[in-house]
């Protein structure tokens, strides 16, 4: 399908504005980068975890996004993603990393503008990946920041990762889904404030779970348990996860394209 392209032109323009907020260059990577991007994945999940040289080479001779961000000409981050046709052609957004020192810099938003600039530019409107949602910070990212929304739950799915992340913890993942031209995301990207959501439940995030999970693991057990109960019987039953402003999950039926309040 194509985009109006006034659309993409607003799409690379947000792209841009947000690689010079967070003081980096974003940028499909070139044979050359690989080894940098492989760096980049492996510091963030672990030795091995990166998809082998020849692997991202072949995604990106395919022309899916492989992608690079630089501060000073130093590599400080990376994308990968490729594209699906699970209920209908999308781009499937697997791994994003970027350093410690400039995580919440901004780097990640510059990446992820960049990557739907791409796929807006070739008829790509819808944009998904995965998250362990009890991590609050990712939460308010997928959410808030840039308007995603919760379409599955998925427990332990990838089963046991045994990575500098999840170690042994159970991988249950929220699937997302980005609309990237819905008003829904144009109003997240346009900073507008969300709605008053009907309220169902709600589950308070108000731990870092990363944290909570390395000083006490059976209390971290006990809050996954609890969760994945109240996320399968929710989604189950039609409700839809959003965040209230302490960033604690609430569930709604509301549309998730609902305009924000008069």
């Amino acid at each position: 399908m194509s985009v109006e392209p006034e659309v993409v032109h607003e799409a690379v323009r947000l792209a841009d504005a947000a690689a010079g907020a967070a003081g980096v260059s974003v940028r499909s990577a070139e044979p050359g980068d690989l080894a940098a991007v492989i760096g980049l994945f492996e510091r963030t999940w672990g030795v091995g975890r990166s998809p082998d040289r020849s692997m991202l080479l072949a995604l990106d001779f395919a022309g899916n996004t492989v992608l690079i961000a630089t501060a000073a000409g130093k590599p400080v981050g990376a994308t990968l993603g490729f594209l699906g046709w699970t209920d209908g052609i999308h781009l499937h957004s697997h791994m994003s990393a970027v350093v410690p020192w400039q995580r919440s810099s901004g780097v990640g938003y510059a990446l992820k503008l960049f990557q739907r600039s791409l796929c807006l530019q070739h008829g790509i409107t819808d944009m998904r990946w995965t998250f362990d949602p009890l991590i609050r910070r990712n939460a308010h990212f997928n959410l808030i920041k840039l308007g995603a929304e919760v379409v599955r739950f998925l427990p332990d799915f990838y089963g046991r990762l045994d990575d500098v992340i999840t170690g042994s913890d159970r991988s249950d993942r929220f699937e997302m889904r980005w609309r990237m031209d819905s008003p829904r995301a144009l109003r997240a990207l346009a900073g507008t404030p969300q709605p008053q959501w009907t309220v169902s439940e709600r589950l308070p995030l108000d731990v870092d779970f990363e944290r909570l999970r390395a000083d006490d693991p059976a209390a971290a057990a006990r809050l996954r348990d609890q969760s994945r109960r109240l996320f399968d019987a929710a989604l189950s039953r039609g409700l839809r996860p959003e965040l209230n402003a302490n960033n604690d999950y609430l569930f709604t039926t509301d549309a998730a394209d609902r305009l924000p309040d008069a």
